[in-house]
């Protein structure tokens, strides 16, 4: 599943397309994805337009000058492509993703100046619905969620808070989205290793020197991650059909048996916890 910096590196690519223009037309070619779509969905947002595109946590929130927000979640296998009529544009102008099996091609946004934004989800993991921006306090999806990995609203101080009383593993400490939003497997498991701390450890273990290393740890691998397009497994690639390449810097994810970065000596290990692989050095991960 896309976490946080692929996300945010869509939405970077959708931004020349949808911002400041207007939806001409909107398209539902199947009744749902994960879920129903809303009522009158494609109607509510034909013709409005797209103000701001933002995000938040693992979710693109476009900002509609119908006074509504079109939430959008990639799930497993979601992707946009944007394509233009007119091929004369430079590069950089519009982007232009590699080919997908057109079967796919679940919700189309045709929008002013030419452009085509079509979504894309093999599996149909992902979502979208439409909410009233004002009210967004009261979505279920958003209202719960913890600060920005790369906000001032994440320190060491919001870790020494959530962790003091849990007694649950850490991994699972920063995977609660309530602690730190955005934050996925990968990740975590990159970020642990920078503060050389075990994903088996306990979060009321983790105030004090181990957070003071864990909170720039987090921030730093979400900042590289984002930097360099997010991390292509399976399914992910960015708006203009790029993969990441953030994967290509990964110290433990994914390299079970493969020799520590850090400790040559030590190999990496491979847990699971609560059905998710971790990937740690038993050697200086403590």
């Amino acid at each position: 599943m896309p976490e946080l910096p692929e996300v945010e590196t869509v939405r970077r690519g959708l931004t020349p397309a949808m911002e400041g223009r207007r939806i001409l037309r909107a398209e539902a070619r199947r009744p749902d994805l994960r879920f129903a779509f809303p009522e009158r969905f494609a109607e509510r947002l034909t013709g409005t337009v797209v103000e701001r595109l933002d995000r938040r946590s693992k979710y693109l929130l476009a900002r509609l000058g119908s006074g509504e927000t079109l939430l959008m979640h990639l799930g497993m296998s979601g992707r946009f492509s944007v394509t233009a009529d007119d091929l004369s544009r430079q590069p950089g102008d519009f982007v232009y993703a590699a080919p997908a099996n057109p079967a796919h091609d679940h919700v189309v946004f045709h929008i002013e100046g030419g452009v085509t934004v079509t979504y894309n989800d093999p599996r149909r993991f992902g979502f979208m619905t439409l909410y009233e921006t004002d009210h967004e306090d009261a979505q279920p999806y958003l209202k719960a969620l913890g600060p920005e990995p790369l906000s001032n609203g994440f320190s060491e101080d919001r870790l020494n808070d959530a962790f003091k009383a849990r007694r649950s593993p850490v991994k699972a400490g920063l995977l609660d989205q309530s602690v730190v939003a955005g934050l996925g497997n990968i990740y975590v498991c990159e970020a642990l290793w920078r503060a050389k701390i075990s994903p088996r450890r306990l979060c009321n273990s983790i105030p004090g020197v181990r957070s003071a290393r864990l909170a720039p740890a987090v921030r730093d691998v979400i900042a590289e991650a984002i930097e360099a397009g997010g991390s292509t497994l399976r399914d992910y690639a960015g708006a203009d059909g790029a993969m990441g390449y953030f994967q290509h810097r990964f110290d433990v994810y994914g390299r079970e048996g493969e020799p520590c970065h850090r400790c040559e000596d030590s190999r990496v290990e491979r847990i699971v916890q609560s059905g998710r692989s971790s990937f740690f050095c038993p050697s200086c991960q403590r």
